[in-house]
């Protein structure tokens, strides 16, 4: 497994609508241990395959939400591939979000509070759930960035141009 390089904004590769994986090889699944690798080095719950330069609709989440004896998170990663929403609720909810290629910047997004989503698991077996709360909103995000889209793109411009100019002066002094 290795780390590989996080694409930040504003790369335009983040833009690129990602295609689809057509077979479940050895290099898919390597693809998604080093996602995964990246993910927890970045201290991240999730993570698209362009975000690490690769055009694929891959996604690993994990959000790491229960602990063992000594208080230390479980990992328990997931790799969705192929992953696609099927419907959604009418009930929204917010959370605070972020992105690791929009380093140390948060949000209010407001997005539905469930979702039904279909995909393909390392061994190419297909899946169809329905998701709520954390899990339900780190999907949305990350099919987003399958679909070129950022979170910043959920808010006001002004908030967005604040978040942009936030991330500029951060840059600046590094």
């Amino acid at each position: 497994m290795a780390v590989l390089s996080i694409v930040e904004i504003p790369d335009p590769r983040l833009r690129l609508v990602s295609k689809p994986v057509e077979t479940i090889d050895d290099e898919v699944r390597t693809l998604v241990a080093d996602m995964t690798e990246t993910m927890y080095a970045a201290s991240g719950i999730g993570l698209a395959a362009i975000q690490v330069g690769i055009d694929r609709r891959v996604v690993v989440i994990d959000l790491q939400d229960q602990e063992d004896e000594e208080g230390k998170p479980v990992r328990n990663p997931r790799a969705y591939i192929n992953p696609e929403i099927v419907s959604v609720s009418d009930e929204l909810s917010t959370y605070n979000e972020g992105c690791l290629s929009i380093p140390e910047q948060y949000a209010e997004v407001k997005r539905p509070a469930s979702a039904r989503v279909r995909w393909l698991d390392e061994s190419g077996g297909a899946h169809e759930e329905d998701l709520d709360g954390l899990l339900a909103t780190c999907m949305q995000h990350e099919i987003d960035h399958c679909d070129g889209v950022l979170f910043i793109d959920h808010v006001s411009r002004l908030k967005r141009d604040m978040l942009l100019k936030k991330l500029a002066k951060q840059r600046r002094l590094g």
